[in-house]
């Protein structure tokens, strides 16, 4: 369970940007969208399996040494 206490001096809307990043780096609305409906056995292996070769692809990508380096890559 996620709290967020408002520090002194803090506006509402950054305690609820707070509170949002924090159920997004937990996982919540992953969880939430997930189970928001019904998904077939093998249509979910078949994401997870696509999440999986994303991952491995961004990572390979991120680890080239062969690629140029931009202002913005670090």
């Amino acid at each position: 369970m996620i709290k967020v206490q408002v520090r002194p001096n803090e506006s509402l809307e950054g305690a609820l940007r707070r509170f949002k990043r924090q159920c997004n780096y937990s996982g919540i609305f992953r969880l939430a969208k997930a189970n928001a409906w019904h998904e077939k056995r093998s249509d979910e292996r078949r994401r997870e399996r696509r999440e999986r070769l994303r991952t491995i692809q961004k990572a390979t990508r991120k680890n080239d040494p062969t690629r140029k380096l931009g202002k913005r890559s670090r």
